[in-house]
């Protein structure tokens, strides 16, 4: 059996670094990837962007907190996990994640247009 993500995006917002209580390093980020959607009435190429979930530890959340922040283009190789949990209304709530083993800076950070 086979668990492998590869995403190659842009970082939606910057990195969010915390430390646990035992001393490890984590990262989360949220990484937009499009899809190409076919053309609209015009003929003009038509994209989905999608948002991803990542989850960073260790030396790869450090690097996210230093080096990574909103509009870079990553490239993130991991797995997907989801977890659960109850809220206080007693729903069940569930989130899809990458777990990032392989995490690189690609390119120069997009320019914001004003």
């Amino acid at each position: 059996m086979v668990n492998k993500v590869i995403l190659i995006g842009r970082l939606a917002g910057d990195p969010e670094l915390r430390v646990t209580t035992s001393g490890t390093q984590v990262a989360n980020a949220r990484v937009a990837t499009n899809t190409y959607a076919g053309k609209d009435e015009s003929g003009a190429p038509r994209e989905h962007a999608e948002f991803h979930a990542l989850v960073m530890f260790g030396k790869n959340a450090e690097f996210a907190g230093e080096h990574l922040r909103k509009g870079r283009l990553v490239y993130a190789e991991g797995r997907t996990q989801t977890r659960s949990w109850e809220t206080d209304e007693g729903q069940r709530r569930y989130a899809t994640e990458v777990i990032v083993d392989v995490l690189r800076a690609l390119g120069p950070k997009q320019e914001e247009s004003s």
